[in-house]
């Protein structure tokens, strides 16, 4: 009896998700960059972010990254993605997280890495309207997206 009711609410939730807007929603994979000066774990460390320029999130903060192309490793489509928005050469370190969040027209998987910036150029705002070079203490003063919300959670800990 017991594994009939079990099997029956499998069911009902199965049916549920494949006639839910959930099962339907859009989904876009995205790798950011949360690059960084010194170590991460240093008493000086300073994280940079990014104010959105465009969009429905336009003047919401984010640290920046992209698009994966089919393809590319998280790595690779990170270093590509900087390149493009920032006009600078990163060295990827380690993975800090991945983020699923539901936006109202798509839902989001964002894997989190750390990032060093390479050859000592500053970088350059081709996509962003503002940025800055963010404190531990200071993560919380600017208006972040949904989603690099939990990314500045994971910071934290």
């Amino acid at each position: 009896m017991r594994l009939q009711i079990l099997d029956k609410i499998y069911k009902m939730g199965h049916a549920f998700f494949q006639d839910s807007t959930f099962a339907h929603m859009k989904r876009i994979e995205v790798v950011a960059g949360i690059i960084c000066t010194g170590s991460p774990e240093g008493p000086d460390v300073r994280y940079f972010a990014t104010q959105r320029g465009y969009g429905d999130y336009k003047d919401f903060w984010e640290f920046p990254g992209g698009k994966m192309e089919p393809g590319e490793t998280p790595q690779q489509a990170l270093a590509r993605e900087l390149r493009e928005e920032l006009a600078i050469d990163v060295n990827v370190g380690r993975f800090l997280c991945t983020v699923e969040h539901d936006y109202p027209a798509f839902h989001l998987t964002m894997h989190c890495y750390f990032c060093a910036i390479a050859g000592g150029k500053a970088p350059e705002l081709l996509e962003h309207e503002a940025a800055r070079w963010l404190s531990p203490a200071e993560l919380h003063s600017v208006n972040w997206l949904p989603a690099d919300i939990k990314v500045v959670e994971a910071l934290e800990k």
